[in-house]
């Protein structure tokens, strides 16, 4: 297929392989922050650790629900 076709997104071959570059190197940018970003919050805050004095549990929450229901 000649560089100046045009495909259905309306992008040439080298185009599209540049934009697939482009978005390839965004996402794995995001996905690196990410993964930081709950490393760094899972180290302040430990989501499946037991829960530190004077925080809210929702054990007994739960328990009330059960005898409505």
């Amino acid at each position: 297929m000649p560089d100046t076709q045009k495909s259905l997104s309306g992008l040439t071959e080298a185009e599209a392989k540049e934009f697939h570059s482009i978005f390839m190197t965004s996402f794995i940018a995001f996905v690196v922050v990410a993964i930081v970003a709950h490393i760094l919050l899972y180290s302040w805050r430990p989501w499946f650790a037991k829960a530190p004095p004077g925080w809210v549990e929702l054990d007994g929450v739960t328990t009330a629900l059960s005898y409505l229901c």
